[in-house]
């Protein structure tokens, strides 16, 4: 900045040094005659020249109002230069003095007229009619008295020895009188210009004042008669030339403006309407003194004097006039201005406070009387300090040192902006004794502040209720997932910076077991009270320093902080348990819920790689996945965190995973095992089962593989393929060549479990795949894996309902095994009955596993349900099912499950041999041809005598030992 500067000095320095050197010189006489008439003329011609070229190139680059102004400057300038080197060609050339009608004096005469010119155009019309006539009076008061003077001291004379000739007259007096005109001119552009390039303007008015004043003095007799180039006088005309040489390329310094905070910036034009008022009056007293010279001098007062000076005084009377009628308007607009902001001061809902550099109160508005309660006229004289809160008092002194300090900064850095402002919030005593919020906008007002207030008490209270309501339960006013995370995240970042030696910390998820069933009978309303009780409950359990919160629904959380160990926080979490699971009363009836809980506690973390963050996160994590557990295991019991959590839950994420890539890209097979007719072994049906393929090329029963497809995405999709590819490949083998046409279908038996069966759109894959594949629907068995809980079974009878309306059949499958009552049985719409392995497996050893099937294929007969059996593995099991009247059965002693080829061929050669019956064949067959349907269809085949192959004619069968140990648990089967 400091070489800025310096660089932008360097020119006037510059200047400054020529114009004192040709000043020094034109002192000593320059040395010689030759060279002080050298530099008195073309010395002089040169400097004009200069300023001339510095005009024109300025006016010739730059454009706007001002550039025909510089046009000129650089044209009179030209002029100058022109009167200057023709009259040293004379004195040094010609050696002869100039003449008195030469081409200088025409050109000095001209450097007048455009100079006048160029500052008219730089000069600011007025806007009205009386600033013109004011205009006109003011130039006329400075020329008028200006020409006075003049004519008093030198004018006079000049024109009496001229009086032979009226063109010389007129020539001598015009060089004055321009002159005069010209000053006029100035001194009005000095004080009325525009604010473009000031500093140009202005250095060019100096300049030409300088050059003008030279000519006055130049215009003097004794001056004139004793003239001669190179002396004193000409250093003023070659300071002048520089100047306005110098003036376009002047740096355009911004002077620091003097303005008042409450101005808005704008300027005050203090010197200005002072030198305006005072040039009448000064104008006056030149004119006197033009009179008092020759009334003093003994001289005989002139015409000329008199009729200049009576002008002079009627403009002055007339300025006056205009000055007073303009004071007049001012005043009242003035008082209509001050009325005007009175009224918006009074009538503004702001309180409007002015205090001084102490603090004391100066003024305050009225407004105050109904924000504050207070009557304005107590609180004039007050210390403002006095009606802040003392908790704020500190805040608000810093806020206002801080402002005054950006104020004077800004002042520093760039003079002439605005000033700033700063808002500062603090609560304000009210006349009732309560503390209101109030925000003021604080600005600078002289040596004090200007306090705009106004009451945000009401906002404040929204914006704490808005904060309150985003981090709390809308329901029981408790702490919600995000309060209770963040909760949770600063005692985990508090025991790091202790490292990992503090309080311990233990996250509790908390269930409620049986709300969604007091949601479904007692109403939403009900079940919102609950909540309430449920969470008072919980309040009322814990310490004073825990925090309870709900995260939705019935799913609650409790932070535990503090020296408790292990034991203690499974003692809290049991009392927890038996306050959630005590009875409810809500509207006179008695409610019960039971609660399951999750417990995590968290784990030292020391070092900068310790995130709050992310501890908070796992910390959640691990105690809703010991809350799930806690359900899984039964309900209404707490359930420690443990690794083996966290390894389990990932590794169904990798099975369910592998489970959604194996059904997108074909990893899955499909095998069908035989259902035969045990009266006949004639092929009934098919049973498709689903079979991993593995990367070896072996085809694995994936036990807990297909487990972890009974829920999410994955299921879904696996069941659709499991519907469509079965189907599909029923279509397929209805045109088996070798079969007759007129053998009865055999249809193929899917199994969904009753999760699946009603999860949304089943119903329309079943369809679309019948529909597609073209293949009857009555070809199609739906097999129910389980009944599930008694919840759904409403819902699943109406699912089974619709299938059995589009044609297909269904099948209770694993009867035996599992959960499910018998009522919801009798209310299904099924079409047969089919024992789990369980029951099958023991019945040729034990005579309870045979008491047990006996009494469910009673009951399935009882029904009206064909019976079943599956696992059939050994030919003992199959005639004890003989004996016990089951139909059909489906194991390895017929078949395995078999590949498409191997299945095909069994279809084709129809049965399979059945073991020799234990009793007599005829009862047994009599017994179960009476077994027929009384509610569904009857079966194919029945009391078809199965014909005889030997061993090589059927597919290839072995019984499995038991499950193998392929990876995830699954069963390795042979390669069919």
């Amino acid at each position: 900045m400091r070489r800025l500067r310096e660089s932008r000095a360097l020119p006037g320095l510059v200047l400054g040094g020529l114009c004192l050197a040709y000043a020094l010189g034109a002192a000593a006489g320059w040395g010689s005659r030759q060279l002080s008439i050298f530099m008195g003329d073309f010395g002089l011609a040169a400097a004009a020249l200069a300023a001339a070229l510095s005009c024109l190139v300025y006016g010739c680059t730059v454009g706007g109002h001002a550039r025909p102004a510089w046009l000129l400057f650089g044209l009179s300038s030209l002029m100058v230069a022109f009167g200057n080197g023709t009259w040293g060609w004379y004195e040094l050339v010609v050696r002869t003095p100039l003449p008195r009608d030469s081409l200088a004096e025409y050109a000095f005469l001209l450097f007048a007229p455009l100079a006048i010119t160029g500052v008219l155009v730089l000069a600011q019309r007025p806007r009205s009619a009386a600033g013109w006539l004011c205009l006109l009076l003011d130039g006329w008061l400075i020329a008028g008295s200006l020409f006075t003077l003049s004519w008093s001291l030198a004018l006079g004379r000049i024109a009496a020895g001229e009086g032979g000739s009226p063109l010389r007259l007129a020539l001598n007096l015009a060089y004055p009188v321009l002159d005069i005109l010209l000053v006029s001119l100035v001194v009005g552009l000095r004080f009325g210009g525009r604010d473009g390039n000031r500093a140009a303007v202005h250095t060019a008015m100096i300049a030409l004042a300088v050059t003008v004043l030279c000519d006055a003095l130049f215009t003097s007799p004794e001056l004139r008669s004793s003239y001669h180039s190179g002396e004193l006088l000409d250093a003023g005309w070659f300071s002048g030339s520089l100047l306005l040489a110098w003036a376009p390329w002047s740096p355009r310094w911004r002077r620091p403006l003097r303005e008042h905070p409450s101005a808005g910036g704008l300027p005050r034009r203090r010197v200005a309407t002072t030198f305006s008022a005072l040039t009448p009056y000064a104008a006056a007293a030149v004119c006197t003194a033009g009179i008092l010279y020759n009334a003093l001098g003994g001289r005989q007062l002139d015409r000329v004097v008199a009729a200049a000076a009576c002008t002079v005084g009627l403009a002055l009377i007339l300025r006056q006039g205009v000055m007073l009628l303009d004071n007049l308007s001012l005043a009242q607009e003035l008082a209509h201005k001050e009325a005007h902001f009175r009224s918006l001061v009074q009538g503004s809902s702001d309180v409007i406070m002015i205090a001084g550099a102490n603090g004391v109160l100066s003024y305050v508005s009225p407004a105050a009387l109904g924000v504050y309660g207070r009557d304005p006229e107590e609180l004039v004289g007050g210390n403002l300090l006095d009606l802040v809160h003392p908790e704020d008092v500190d805040r608000v002194l810093a806020e206002v040192r801080r402002y005054l300090a950006r104020v004077r900064l800004t002042a520093h850095r760039s003079p002439g902006t605005a000033e700033p402002s700063a808002r500062v919030e603090c609560r304000i005593g009210s006349g009732d004794g309560e503390w209101l919020h109030v925000e003021s906008t604080v600005s600078r007002h002289r040596d004090g502040l200007i306090l705009n207030s106004r009451d945000v008490t009401e906002r404040v209270m929204l914006q704490a209720q808005l904060q309150h309501n985003a981090f709390h339960d809308p329901l029981t006013d408790l702490p919600n997932r995000a309060l209770f995370a963040q909760r949770l995240r600063a005692a985990l970042g508090a025991r790091g910076q202790q490292g990992g030696t503090g309080a311990g910390i233990a996250v509790l998820f908390l269930d409620l077991d049986g709300f969604k069933a007091v949601n479904d009978t007692a109403g939403h309303q009900v079940g919102d009270e609950l909540l309430v009780q449920a969470a008072r409950r919980l309040q009322g359990a814990v310490r004073c320093g825990d925090t309870v919160a709900r995260f939705g629904g019935d799913e609650f959380a409790a932070l535990v902080c503090g020296p408790l160990g292990r034991l203690q926080v499974q003692e809290l979490a049991e009392r927890l348990r038996l306050a959630l699971s005590e009875p409810y009363w809500i509207g006179g009836t008695e409610l019960s819920v039971a609660a399951s809980i999750g417990i995590a506690f968290g784990t030292p973390e020391r070092g900068p790689a310790a995130d709050p963050r992310a501890a908070t996160d796992e910390l959640m994590r691990n105690a809703d996945l010991a809350m799930y557990r806690a359900k899984s295991e039964g309900k209404g019991r707490v359930v420690l965190y443990t690794p083996a959590m966290r390894a389990d839950l990932e590794r169904r994420t990798e099975l369910e995973e592998r489970l959604r890539v194996a059904v997108r890209e074909g990893g899955f097979t499909l095998l069908h095992q035989p259902v035969v007719d045990l009266a006949s072994g004639v092929v009934t049906g098919v049973e498709a089962q689903a079979r991993w393929c593995s990367a070896r090329g072996l085809l694995l029963t994936p036990a807990e593989f297909l487990r972890s497809a009974e829920h999410g995405d994955a299921a879904a999709r696996f069941s659709r393929w499991l519907v469509q590819e079965a189907v599909a490949a029923a279509a397929d083998r209805r045109g088996l060549p070798g079969r007759s046409r007129t053998a009865p279908p055999v249809p193929v038996a899917v199994r969904l479990s009753a999760e699946r069966l009603c999860s949304p759109g089943l119903y329309e894959t079943v369809a679309a795949a019948l529909r597609d594949a073209r293949l009857p629907a009555g070809e199609l068995v739906i097999e129910v894996a389980r009944m599930g809980a008694d919840p759904i079974a409403e819902e699943l009878g109406r699912r089974l309902a619709a299938l059995r309306r589009l044609g297909v059949a269904t099948v209770l499958a694993g009867y035996g095994a599992g959960g499910g009552s018998l009522g919801a049985l009798g209310r299904l719409p099924l079409d047969g009955l089919k024992l789990d392995r369980t029951l099958v497996q023991d019945l040729g050893e034990s005579a309870l596993a045979r008491t047990l099937a006996g009494h469910a294929l009673r009951l399935g007969r009882d029904l009206g349900l064909a019976t079943a059996a599956e696992g059939v593995d050994l030919p003992r099991q199959i005639s004890v099912l003989q004996e016990l009247g089951c139909r059909q059965g489906q194991g390895s002693a017929f078949a395995p499950p078999l590949d498409e080829t191997r299945l095909r061929r069994a279809l084709t050669r129809r049965a399979y041999p059945l073991p020799r019956p234990l009793g007599s064949l005829s009862a047994r067959r009599a017994y179960l041809a009476s077994d027929t349907r009384t509610s569904g269809r009857g079966e194919g085949a029945a009391g078809r005598v199965a014909p005889h192959h030997g061993a090589s004619d059927l597919p290839e069968h072995r019984a499995v030992a038991g499950p193998g140990a392929g990876p995830h648990g699954e069963t390795v089967i042979p390669p069919a």
